[in-house]
């Protein structure tokens, strides 16, 4: 443009700020590159979410919501996370670029707006197929009849968990069915919209991010711990957001939104 117009990049770089009120920013990683067909469907599921929760005010209350996540002997703490407060004559901090660790443990955790109602930790070279699934909602089953006596007397509770393949074959269908248990629809490539990934795992993470565990069994005893930490009140908190973001998705046409 400066060679364009014969003007200097500076006077270009000015009238871009301060006439046209331009700003550099950087692009914004989203889980997904969504189709319109995707978009609806995030509309509609979120859509009918909302209704279910206006017509019911307990409706919050009554779900059960779960995923898995990798848990790493060595997590590096993000850029944001390793701000230091300088004085503008203080050298800019150094941080050598870290990876992952490989020795991980996969963790399985379902909760509701009351707490943890059972956590799990995936035996080292297990897959997590529909099989094994199928055993770990058994296990939830019995957790919750002895953790949540008056849902498992009452059967008023859904499940929520995202659309994985191993979440949603036909025998899960079958599984919850026979039961009496049902799912609610989770629009696909939408972890804004599952409290496990935008509410308990991230803030595990964060908490965990940066520390040095010895072994797999320090690993999941730190885990442990912070689970057990979390109040009460910041998982109910997680199911309001749920309605909000719903909310905000509606309103975004279905596509992903700032600040989740």
């Amino acid at each position: 443009m400066a060679e364009e117009l014969g003007i200097s990049k500076g006077t270009v770089h000015n009238i871009a700020r301060e006439d046209l009120c331009k700003r550099k920013i950087c692009s914004r990683f989203v889980p997904h590159k969504l189709t319109d067909e995707q978009k609806a469907k995030r509309m509609e599921t979120s859509g009918d979410f909302i209704t279910m929760c206006d017509k019911d005010p307990s409706f919050l209350r009554t779900i059960v919501t779960g995923d898995e996540t990798w848990c790493y002997q060595f997590d590096p703490e993000s850029k944001r996370q390793s701000m230091e407060w300088r004085t503008p004559s203080s050298p800019r901090p150094k941080k050598s670029r870290l990876q992952k660790s490989k020795v991980k443990t996969m963790l399985i955790a379902f909760f509701d707006s009351y707490g943890i109602v059972h956590k799990e930790f995936v035996p080292a070279g297990q897959t997590v197929n529909s099989a094994f699934y199928e055993d770990v909602l058994k296990r939830l089953l019995r957790r919750i009849h002895h953790v949540r006596p008056e849902l498992h007397r009452t059967g008023q509770w859904m499940l929520l968990h995202d659309n994985a393949p191993a979440h949603c074959a036909i025998r899960f269908h079958q599984f919850f069915a026979q039961r009496g248990v049902p799912v609610l629809d989770h629009p696909p490539y939408s972890p804004d919209l599952a409290p496990a990934d935008f509410f308990l795992f991230l803030r595990l993470k964060s908490i965990m991010e940066g520390a040095h565990f010895a072994d797999v069994a320090a690993i999941q005893e730190s885990v442990t711990a912070v689970l057990l930490s979390i109040p009460k009140e910041a998982f109910a908190d997680s199911f309001q957001k749920l309605y909000e973001r719903c909310q905000q998705c509606v309103v975004k046409d279905g596509d992903y939104f700032e600040g989740q």
